[in-house]
């Protein structure tokens, strides 16, 4: 049996001030899209609701929902992201007191130093810029933080809007560092830049023992979420 795949009913989507509240709405020939669960997709900024038409009017004949990150994204932030936005708020926050970028290698002394080069620059931004310093340690054992640091960045992800906080999600679970995340959204570094400072320990197992493929698609993968994300981020600050 052949699978059903929805195809293109519209000839071409739009933009408009949205009627029932404050933002921009998508039009697919006139009649407003709504989310997966049916509800308004209102977007924060005209430049967010154009890319999404853009999206839109780039499919072809099939619907290809892979090709389509930023109306994932919105129905995200509208339909899952904003009825629980405290819990999601909360689960970010927690990466601060287990971020990628406080636990180190001590051997093999090359990429201890490669961690301390790339990860250090950062740890010194969250202590002076964000007010939130922030302890190392070497291995894996769990080091407590600072329940003043921990407080403050929770401050910093709670302060987000629904939109935001969504764009935050990938910046901060894929790398595994709210740090990282906070310096995309703040403009310290770019996705490109966090994807790779998450990866040091990953590209010094693969100079030292050869690539997998399997592991290059999936860092690739998180590479182009992490970048999408960066971009919905813009979009939903841009006016």
């Amino acid at each position: 049996m052949t699978e059903w795949k929805a195809r293109r009913f519209w000839k071409e989507a739009t933009i408009r001030p949205a009627e029932s509240a404050a933002g921009w709405e998508v039009a697919l020939d006139g009649k407003p899209v709504r989310t997966p669960g049916k509800l308004p997709l209102i977007l924060p900024t005209q430049a967010l609701a154009q890319a999404i038409a853009d999206e839109w009017n780039a499919q072809d004949e099939l619907i290809r929902p892979d090709r389509m990150p930023l109306t994932r994204a919105a129905n995200s932030a509208i339909e899952k992201v904003q009825p629980q936005f405290h819990a999601v708020a909360q689960m970010l926050a927690d990466y601060g007191g287990t971020d990628l970028l406080c636990y180190r290698a001590d051997q093999p002394d090359m990429l201890a130093r490669q961690q301390a080069e790339g990860w250090d620059p950062l740890i010194d931004w969250a202590a002076t810029e964000l007010r939130a310093p922030l302890t190392l340690t070497h291995g894996v054992i769990p080091v407590p933080q600072d329940r003043a640091a921990l407080l403050q960045l929770h401050a910093e992800v709670a302060a987000l809007d629904a939109f935001g906080l969504t764009a935050l999600h990938d910046l901060v679970t894929l790398p595994g560092s709210l740090v990282l995340g906070l310096a995309v959204i703040r403009g310290r570094l770019d996705a490109q830049a966090a994807h790779d400072l998450s990866r040091i320990d990953e590209e010094y197992q693969a100079q030292q023992w050869g690539r997998d493929s399997e592991a290059d698609e999936a860092a690739e993968n998180r590479r182009a979420a992490m970048l999408s994300a960066e971009r919905f981020w813009h979009l939903s600050r841009q006016h």
